[in-house]
């Protein structure tokens, strides 16, 4: 499914009235039976009582033809308006001139004692008041409201997006309401699926009101839901060359566990054959859990990391393989990261760049658009920082532009690990992962990452498949993980354990666990 920013969807709606003539009364009324219906089929309606607050935007108006419906299935309806109605234009004019003339219970939000009473003789509250153009912090009496309705104890549905919510990048803006579901209308935007945005938002639902598939699918709009490829049959006939050998060029002195997570994980998601070149001190204790892995001992420096002096043996490793990783635990020894540097300018195969990779590159990305070969990137939120020369708190304000931004000038795949990981290809599109679960914020989990991603292309998915498959697999592996143990002491070995299973479950049953988008975003 695609996704929009709040211009392209003032833009879809430009088209909808000019291209189709879908009048803004159309949208309107469609926005507002949808939601309605969403209203009926999670909550109820007939002799409930109802508290609509309407600001005096469309959103409002899509409020107040909620209010009508209400009212003509034996709802009781309470409208508080956060305006002057006299601003009321267009659709939302005309909906609150029809509110007015049916007699429904419409009056001014002059006071939060106002507030406090309704909220008292009433059994839900429907969220009318902002919608996705806002694009400055509440203040005031409006602050104030949303505030009230959080704390009370009643159910909350919000119109688009919850009220207080950045439509394009989920933030906060100073207080947003906290919604047990919401409806949004045409496209989700990127506020709704972004963090903190779509916690804020309950169970999502999205219409496209009537929105022909010429605009809902326009191609754009490069912003999309992570929709992960069907994995290649294996052939029965095959030996393990067939799918996929890749070289990790991983571990250090300190760090035994990236090199075994990243490599072994790259065998349990069905990849087939897996090199470690790791430091030679290391071997011996990886290879008491990893037995199944080929190693390719390393000479090191005094600390106990790579060496340079492994350059011409690692160059040869890789000619034999598919794919190489470089990265995960390598340290920040001096001279380890000046011999990352040259590998990355130097391999002539597909390579995925992950943790102390990153560190190098950071001192030179120019290296990245003069590969010959496609690479994937996998930073967390300080290795972007690292990367781009900005401040963390930008990244987070910016985070799916700056993905767009970095994977084109770069001419990489970005995967911007978190909540929701954002999957930037070099094209411009950004896609937007909904598997995975907070237990998987623990140490290891993005070297299970990075063997995931690798086996998928071992198992015959095109690098950018590769990517966006690895990514939900992964996310998909943590799901299982936490309904078996809880999020709560979950580890990166358990999410590994569960890579099995989530592939083996995603081939048998791939429609039914990608329904709904992945019980993410309803359609209706």
């Amino acid at each position: 499914m695609k996704l929009c920013r709040v211009q392209e969807m003032q833009a879809l709606d430009k088209r909808a009235v000019k291209e189709y003539g879908i009048v803004e009364e159309i949208l309107m009324e469609n926005a507002g039976l949808a939601a309605f219906r969403v209203l009926l089929d999670e909550f109820g309606v007939k002799n409930r009582r109802f508290l609509i607050l309407c600001g005096i935007g469309n959103n409002g108006g899509d409020g107040l033809v909620i209010a009508r419906k209400i009212h003509s299935m034996g709802g009781i309806v309470r409208i508080l308006l956060l305006g002057d109605p006299g601003k009321y234009s267009g659709a939302a004019g005309r909906n609150y001139a029809i509110a007015a003339s049916l007699g429904l219970d419409i009056q001014p939000l002059d006071s939060i004692g106002t507030l406090e009473d309704a909220l008292l003789c009433s059994d839900m509250v429907i969220d009318a008041i902002f919608g996705t153009g806002l694009m400055r912090d509440v203040e005031g009496i409006y602050a104030a409201a949303v505030e009230k309705i959080n704390h009370s104890s009643l159910s909350v549905l919000s119109l688009d997006i919850p009220s207080g919510i950045k439509g394009d990048t989920g933030e906060v803006l100073g207080a947003a309401v906290k919604a047990d579901a919401t409806v949004t209308f045409g496209l989700p935007k990127l506020g709704n699926l972004l963090y903190p945005g779509f916690e804020h938002c309950g169970k999502l639902f999205v219409t496209h009101i009537s929105f022909p598939p010429e605009l809902t699918d326009d191609p754009s709009l490069q912003f999309s839901v992570n929709q992960p490829q069907l994995i290649p049959e294996r052939n029965p006939n095959a030996h393990k060359g067939n799918f996929g050998d890749a070289l990790f060029i991983s571990g250090a002195a300190s760090y035994l566990g990236a090199p075994l997570y990243s490599s072994l994980s790259y065998l349990k998601a069905g990849g087939g054959y897996a090199r470690l070149a790791a430091p030679a001190s290391i071997t011996p204790f990886i290879a008491t859990q990893g037995g199944e892995l080929v190693f390719a001992p390393m000479k090191e420096t005094s600390a106990g990391t790579l060496s340079k002096n492994n350059l011409r043996e690692l160059m040869d490793i890789s000619e034999l393989s598919d794919f190489v990783v470089l990265g995960p635990g390598l340290s920040l020894h001096e001279e380890t990261q000046e011999l990352c540097l040259t590998l990355i300018s130097d391999l002539k195969k597909p390579l995925l760049i992950d943790g102390d990779g990153l560190s190098a590159l950071s001192q030179d990305t120019s290296l990245l658009r003069k590969r010959s070969q496609p690479t994937i990137l996998t930073p967390h939120l300080g290795e972007m920082a690292r990367l781009t020369g900005l401040e963390m708190e930008e990244i987070l304000r910016e985070k799916p532009f700056l993905v767009q931004k970095y994977a084109s000038q770069w001419e990489a795949v970005i995967i911007l690990k978190g909540a929701h990981s954002l999957i930037g290809l070099p094209d411009g599109r950004v896609l937007v992962n909904l598997s995975g679960n907070s237990g998987m914020a623990t140490a290891g989990s993005g070297d299970v990452l990075t063997g995931c991603i690798a086996a998928m292309c071992g198992l015959g998915l095109s690098l950018e498949d590769a990517a966006g498959t690895g990514v939900f697999l992964h996310g998909f592996a943590g799901d299982l993980a936490a309904a078996e143990l809880g999020e709560d002491g979950m580890t990166a070995r358990d999410i590994q354990n569960s890579l099995p299973e989530a592939i083996r479950l995603f081939r048998q049953n791939s429609e039914v666990i990608l329904a709904n988008h992945y019980e993410s975003i309803y359609l209706i």
